[in-house]
């Protein structure tokens, strides 16, 4: 797992090119680089056309950006997805559990599975959804689960995306374009549809209207067009084709939430919010928030309307209280954990502050609230200036950070301007609780764009790639 291993090639292996590649092996090496280099450029401007961009936070320009998008699928064979599905249904239902229990009867903090101050002094524990009873019991209605390969191939679990996820509109596109672009190739592969992500989603939403509400209005709740991830928001309701609206858009009225409309108030029963606690109530949580619903607590906690995600729920995907999810699993389904996590040292624990502050050169570091690359250490390719300032962060306050040993991401081919090389790939599948825990065959496959580059994350410039799941 230590990056001076040899990535995991996701292509290719001691025999040659895997099985599952051989079909699209063939296919590039009959076709001309300039036609590739063709089709990336049609796909960009095809991207920029339709909008699909994102911004990034802090800089100047305040310019959109386009996510590179390569032309090189990623592809994964029927049999490895099921096993890798499986284990990602599990672990979500085990934290579905969690954040019913830390909310409930906190059972597990009573068994001593985990420290009870990593709980409750959270930042993302919310005291308010103490004895809130939501529909089935769901808290994370949609979890985005980052999956690294690393090693000889084997799945592990990098993080948890539990509160406002997000990539799932460009799952969506880049099929979209792969389809548009290469139908030859489609026709070939058997690969398994992932457009119908947005009914899956709203048939979920739906599920988990409150009691005795047969035709549930469901919307999408956006901070606005500044925010870095609109695109995804209005892209969302457009496809489950619903309402995308914006906190000034709804008021409460005797515990209900209402959706403001030209034929007059119209009640909302599901709300797919896509900004952060902080800012959904401002008579509960921050008084200067401009960007959420006065009262949405006080309907939330009646029982009146459901949040998706549900508010509190960031407290299951701290990086902090990541370390414990395999306990998670056997504690509240008395079963062993179908995929591993990374093997982490917390940094609150003597013995292995220890040993991080004397193998920093070897390790990633990274804030326990941190996202998106930063706060982030990668021992291997820092300075050893850079290194010694970290090291006076970690000393100050240890209890703010997790490392990791430094994992040889696996490698897939990607278009690149001189030609086809191995870049490092994440994913992140996108798994659904609503009737039952489901989720399409595919997720983002995220490629760090830069060549040893292990950051995937697209605002510190990674790019995206269609993700194949073989239906045989």
């Amino acid at each position: 797992m230590a990056l001076s291993q040899p990535p995991y090639d996701e292509m290719h292996d001691s025999d040659g090119v895997r099985p599952h590649y051989r079909t699209f092996a063939n296919w590039l090496k009959q076709t001309p680089a300039e036609k590739l280099q063709r089709k990336r450029a049609e796909a960009d401007a095809l991207f920029h056309r339709v909008g699909i961009t994102f911004a990034v936070y802090g800089e100047e320009s305040g310019t959109e950006r386009l996510i590179p998008f390569d032309i090189v699928p990623r592809i994964i064979p029927a049999g490895e997805w099921q096993q890798l599905a499986a284990g990602l249904k599990q672990r979500v239902r085990a934290l579905n559990a969690f954040i019913k229990d830390i909310y409930h009867d906190q059972e597990i903090l009573r068994a001593g599975k985990l420290p009870a101050e990593e709980i409750l002094n959270n930042a993302q524990f919310r005291p308010e959804m103490k004895g809130v009873t939501v529909p089935n019991d769901i808290y994370a209605h949609i979890a985005g689960v980052d999956i690294v390969r690393a090693g000889k191939g084997e799945f592990y679990v990098l993080e948890d995306n539990l509160r406002v996820p997000s990539g799932v509109s460009y799952m969506i596109e880049d099929r979209k374009m792969m389809m548009r672009l290469f139908p030859e190739l489609f026709a070939q592969y058997a690969v398994a549809p992932v457009e119908h992500y947005p009914d899956l989603l709203l048939d979920n939403l739906r599920s988990v209207a409150p009691a005795g509400v047969n035709d549930p209005v469901v919307v999408v709740l956006t901070p606005g067009s500044y925010n870095s991830a609109y695109f995804e928001h209005a892209f969302i309701a457009q496809q489950m084709g619903v309402e995308l609206v914006e906190g000034a858009d709804l008021f409460v009225r005797d515990n209900y939430v209402y959706m403001r409309t030209t034929r007059g108030p119209q009640r909302v029963d599901v709300i797919y919010r896509r900004i952060d606690d902080d800012f959904l109530d401002p008579r509960a949580f921050r008084p200067d928030s401009q960007l959420g619903v006065p009262g949405l607590l006080d309907a939330y906690r009646a029982g009146r309307v459901n949040v998706t995600n549900a508010i509190g729920t960031g407290v299951a995907d701290d990086k902090s209280i990541y370390p414990y999810v395999p306990d998670m699993v056997r504690f509240y389904l008395g079963e062993e954990p179908l995929l591993n996590n990374v093997p982490t040292y917390v940094l609150r624990r003597e013995e292995d502050l220890k040993y991080t502050l004397d193998h920093l050169s070897e390790l990633v570091v990274k804030e326990v609230h941190g996202a998106g690359g930063y706060g982030m250490l990668i021992g291997p390719a820092a300075t050893k200036a850079q290194i010694e300032a970290f090291r006076a962060r970690i000393i100050a306050a240890p209890q703010k950070y997790i490392a990791q040993p430094t994992l040889s991401l696996s490698a897939c081919p990607t278009f690149v301007e001189n030609g086809i090389a191995p870049r490092h790939i994440d994913l992140r599948p996108f798994v659904l609780s609503g009737r039952d825990v489901t989720l399409v065959p595919g997720g983002l496959t995220r490629v760090a764009l830069t060549e040893g580059s292990l950051v995937v994350n697209s605002s510190q410039g990674g790019g995206t790639k269609d993700t194949w799941v073989l239906e045989r």
